[in-house]
């Protein structure tokens, strides 16, 4: 039964990575172009924590989807790149974008929670510059945390049955170093950044119930408590889009999580199955799936996301049939 589902997933899967391709690739791009003309009604720091997200889920989309996956699951399309001596290096770039990718999530948590429960720190955290410097300085760390793989793992591509990938070198394949490196792999990306995640949320929540309780109170004592309370209103799409980014990384990486530590664990004791491997091939399409669903998330929750993202959509429409219309008005003027 495991085998047969296994192969069900490979079957999906022939179709279920092109079509993220298809859809990872110009969906990021057009929410980098909307993004960058700052008009969507968000704050310049989340704006930055964004496109930084949605530059890593691009290029994820690059380095995953097209030059790791495709070649899987069309071999002999792509069987040139078994000859290519860059797969290490591949490996670096890969997992230094989605460590990224995960922190990026992990920082703008931070800057929410920072500008809904403190006050105090908002005027000095929540900015422009320091979100860029943020960005800058875990772009850094991640980069400088994966360059290890270069010297791990071999340079050329092996092919193995629906696997494609780096082989290890023997000399770290044997050493307690190779294991400690991989567990703490794991633990590092999304272990830990799922624990902030699901805490600095829970302290958000916390925060939010009691602050609107104490607010309910004081404007009931007041008399205004019929009215509309703006300053609420005004936080609502900022904590709406934190909680919905955060949910869906959760959602998607879980299965991922999960799979990836049972993994590790299960080749130490060689006992890795076949349902084994079809929860993992599934915790790897999730993840795969969470590159291209901030744009969805973004225009659902966003209104003003919504309306740059119907101008952006109709801006090449509009350039191609201006010039047409206006050649038409001018030749009804010369008749």
């Amino acid at each position: 039964m495991s085998v047969a589902l296994l192969w069900i997933i490979y079957d999906i899967q022939v179709y279920y990575f092109p079509i993220l391709i298809f859809i990872g690739l110009p969906v990021n791009v057009v929410t980098l172009v909307i993004l960058s003309r700052g008009k969507c009604g968000l704050s310049r720091c989340v704006t930055h924590y964004l496109m930084a997200m949605s530059v890593t889920d691009l290029l994820i989309v690059i380095l995953d989807l097209i030059m790791r996956r495709l070649p899987i699951i069309f071999y002999f399309q792509f069987h040139f790149v078994s000859k290519l001596k860059v797969c290490n290096i591949h490996v670096v770039l890969l997992y230094g974008v989605t460590d990224c990718s995960v922190w990026f999530t992990v920082a703008f948590t931070i800057d929410r929670y920072v500008a809904i429960c403190r006050p105090k720190l908002k005027a000095k955290y929540c900015t422009k510059k320091k979100a860029a410097v943020i960005i800058a300085v875990v772009t850094a760390i991640c980069c400088l945390k994966n360059i290890f793989w270069y010297f791990i793992l071999d340079s050329g591509y092996t092919r193995l049955p629906y696997s494609w990938f780096c082989y290890i070198t023997n000399q770290a394949f044997y050493t307690p170093f190779w294991s400690a490196i991989q567990s703490l792999h794991h633990v590092l990306t999304p272990g830990l950044p799922f624990f902030l995640i699901l805490l600095l949320n829970s302290l958000t929540i916390k925060n939010i119930l009691v602050a609107n309780k104490a607010r309910r109170r004081i404007r009931g004592a007041n008399g205004v408590g019929g009215q509309k309370d703006l300053e609420l209103e005004s936080r609502k799409n900022s904590i709406v889009l934190l909680f919905v980014i955060s949910g869906n990384f959760i959602l998607l990486w879980t299965v991922f999580m999960v799979t990836s530590i049972y993994v590790r664990i299960a080749v130490d004791n060689f006992i890795i199955s076949f349902a084994t491997k079809c929860a993992q091939e599934i915790g790897f399409m999730l993840q795969l799936l969470s590159c291209c669903t901030n744009t969805f998330i973004y225009a659902v929750t966003q209104r003003k996301f919504r309306e740059d993202l119907q101008y952006v959509l109709q801006r090449p429409i509009t350039c191609i049939t201006r010039p047409i219309k206006h050649q038409e008005e001018t030749n009804n003027l010369q008749h």
